[in-house]
């Protein structure tokens, strides 16, 4: 099994569309493929997906996740009483529980588990490191800002620190296209990303646009990967990057 992490130097680049799409474009392929939503503090795997308004059912033998189509999907936000409820956890607790997530979750014969990781390097990604040993790699998202390159940087060391594999770094919301005339908009400095990626020697993925077409569906729970038009492409050819870059490590 290929175990991927989705990570983030920081919040709000887009991470959990990219996690969601890239594993639903993996099932597409007739891979089997499992999901885990691990932001403990704000799950919004499930709403993406359609799942929010069901509960993960705990049997006998083990955790059953949810499915989407073909893909199985787990995360804390399926296992609370109330959408509402806030998780208000110390760093042993959050441990506790992505130890319980690997142990008890009856994923079955996966071919990819597709890990949806907190942004940042603090505790729960660590945690994840440690209990997914080994982890085939990891794919660190980001946007075009000086902020966020900053960050990413800070999660690129984090990873060669855990011994993580990058498999490369994906641009979001890289600029946005007037839905009037067509043309491009760039709503950041051009080119940062792909600079830092070599700057840091790490392969850039590619660029995924400002799109309010994914914002809308990702808030109707429809991943972009499911649907025909760009954004499809796009997901699929960064999955083609990711798988290609699994090969080689």
């Amino acid at each position: 099994m290929n175990t991927i992490a989705v990570l983030s130097g920081k919040g709000g680049v887009g991470k959990s569309t990219v996690a969601v799409n890239l594993a639903v474009t993996l099932s597409q392929q007739q891979f089997r493929v499992g999901l885990l939503d691990a932001d403990i503090h704000g799950p919004s795997v499930p709403v993406m997906l359609s799942l929010d308004k069901q509960k993960a059912f705990a049997s006998d033998e083990g955790i059953i996740p949810l499915t989407y189509g073909t893909l199985q999907v787990m995360s804390i936000g399926l296992l609370l009483e109330e959408k509402d409820d806030a998780v208000i956890w110390r760093g042993p607790m959050k441990m506790q529980f992505l130890r319980q997530m690997a142990q008890e979750v009856r994923w079955g014969e996966l071919d990819y588990l597709v890990i949806d990781a907190p942004p940042g390097t603090g505790d729960e990604p660590l945690s994840i490191c440690q209990v997914y040993d080994p982890l085939a790699g990891a794919v660190v998202v980001t946007t075009p800002q000086k902020l966020s390159a900053v960050d990413v940087r800070r999660c690129i060391t984090f990873c060669r620190k855990a011994e993580l594999p990058v498999l490369g770094l994906i641009e979001n919301m890289n600029m946005l296209i007037c839905p009037s005339c067509g043309e491009a908009i760039s709503l950041f400095p051009h080119g940062s990303s792909s600079k830092t990626a070599e700057e840091m020697h790490v392969p850039f993925l590619g660029s995924i646009p400002f799109s309010p077409e994914i914002a809308r569906m990702s808030d109707d729970g429809i991943p972009a990967a499911d649907a025909a038009g760009p954004a499809k492409e796009i997901f699929q050819k960064l999955t083609e990057y990711i798988t290609e870059g699994l090969l080689c490590t």
